[in-house]
């Protein structure tokens, strides 16, 4: 995969999670911080990363940096994600299903500030095992990656949509049947047949 050169894009970022670390030393205790942030451009390009550091200022730093070389491109569909995946790293186990028009995100926990951050609209999402934010955002980020566009692949193996998808095959011979029904005017003794065009998706 091509790296994305982040100066390149409108980035937007966000802190997702800071966590307080204490280390207890013979001399007493020494204090640390973890932050999980995410850098995005509402244009399916989105990245996280984990600064860690003695002050919040230079641990959000980090991150930020750490995101920023890290960032991906996922697959939209007017403004949902493709398909429907479930993605699992360690306990945590993330589910996203596409959504209609209107419906919004509906996420939680850390899979909300990373899909409104790649510019997906509308989309359900569940975190189905550990709450762990940091797992939880690589298994988002892994499932939005894994996604892919019907087309694309059917390009890739040289195939046809109908071939791959068997509703397709129904759906396009149902247009195709009745496009000369909706579009056929008369005009004296000739037949004018116009090209009604249908929409591919579900």
């Amino acid at each position: 995969m091509a790296k994305i050169n982040p100066d390149t894009l409108n980035l937007v970022e966000q802190v997702i999670k800071t966590n307080k670390v204490q280390k207890t030393h013979k001399g007493g205790r020494t204090m640390r911080w973890s932050v999980l942030s995410a850098v995005g451009d509402h244009e399916g390009h989105i990245g996280i990363g984990l600064g860690k550091a003695a002050g919040i200022p230079d641990a959000i730093r980090k991150s930020i940096e750490d995101a920023k070389k890290n960032i991906v491109k996922i697959p939209l569909i007017d403004g949902t994600v493709p398909h429907e995946v479930v993605c699992r790293l360690g306990a945590a186990r993330v589910m996203i299903k596409p959504a209609s028009p209107g419906t919004g995100v509906v996420a939680g926990g850390a899979v909300r500030p990373i899909v409104e951050l790649a510019g997906i609209k509308d989309v359900l999402a569940k975190v189905l095992g550990s709450r762990n934010a940091i797992n939880t955002a690589r298994a988002t980020i892994m499932a939005l990656t894994s996604m892919k566009i019907a087309e694309n692949v059917c390009r890739a193996r040289n195939k046809k949509m109908e071939d791959l998808v068997p509703w397709m095959a129904k759906k396009i011979k149902a247009q195709e049947k009745a496009a000369p029904e909706m579009g056929s005017t008369n005009q004296g003794d000739e037949i004018v047949t116009e090209v009604v065009g249908g929409s591919t998706d579900d």
